[in-house]
């Protein structure tokens, strides 16, 4: 398993310096936002020729959600994680991490009625997981589907809303992302949910429990990990979360730091 982040408000602006840093840091690899490798996509050729630093997943840098209400938004969607992909596809990378949507809608505030059915939203966020597999056939990556919690999305909850999908349509080139935040809130237990679903688990977010650095919560990342080890899982370790304390820099490194001792 390898170590990876997205970005944090203090690295460095440019990409070969975010690289750099993450080097020294002993960091394996970066989830980009897909916005900017489309827009510099040489820029982090060149970053990673030098650097070693590895670019397998995208997150975000899309502006239309795979189950977004406004149909005209999530064909926009779909075509910019198209270019994303093929984009992806020049650097050697794995796959695009997207939930159903962020934000977007949830039973547990008000209004607490969707402006759109159950089956309709079934019925979007299928078709777009079907045309994207298509996509992701074409350029040798993933759609790696995220479940959120009940509080950011509504329509994908748990790993097992999630495998419906890909079992249903006969998904071939979609596996889950796994995230420890979003399952400790879902989940009956990460552990054995992610020992449940191996087949199907293909990436793994972290953060602690309360959406900041690993180890300054409660979630056991090393029993976890030790689950994933005994499952076979070789594939990224990534942490997407917030920072707490004074220093964000120092709260990174203390964090990256105890997912490595867990990893070991």
């Amino acid at each position: 398993m390898k170590l990876g982040t997205q970005n944090q408000a203090f690295f460095p602006e440019g990409i070969k310096e975010k690289f750099l840093y993450l080097k020294e840091a002993g960091i394996d690899a970066f989830e980009i936002d897909g916005k900017l490798l489309v827009e510099r996509l040489d820029e982090v050729k060149e970053a990673m020729a030098e650097t070693g630093i590895e670019v397998p997943t995208v997150c975000g840098g899309y502006t239309g959600w795979i189950g977004d209400f406004i149909e005209e938004r999530r064909l926009n969607g779909l075509e910019e994680i198209k270019e994303i992909l093929y984009a992806l596809k020049e650097i050697g990378g794995k796959g695009i991490v997207v939930p159903a949507a962020w934000g977007m809608f949830t039973y547990r505030l008000p209004p607490m009625v969707s402006p759109r059915s159950s089956a309709g939203d079934r019925k979007a966020v299928s078709e777009s997981l079907q045309y994207l597999d298509m996509i992701a056939k074409e350029t040798g990556t993933m759609v790696l589907l995220e479940p959120l919690n009940r509080y950011q999305d509504h329509m994908i909850n748990t790993v097992s809303d999630a495998r419906t999908y890909i079992e249903e349509y006969n998904l071939q080139n979609c596996k889950v992302a796994a995230d420890f935040y979003h399952m400790n809130i879902e989940e009956d237990g990460i552990s054995q949910t992610l020992h449940l679903h191996k087949d199907i688990i293909g990436h793994i977010h972290v953060a602690d429990n309360h959406r900041y650095q690993p180890g300054s919560g409660s979630i056991d990342f090393g029993k976890h990990f030790n689950q994933l080890r005994k499952d076979g899982y070789k594939g990224y370790i990534m942490f997407e979360g917030r920072l707490r304390g004074e220093h964000p820099e120092t709260a990174f490194l203390e964090g990256m730091n105890h997912l490595k001792r867990s990893l070991s």
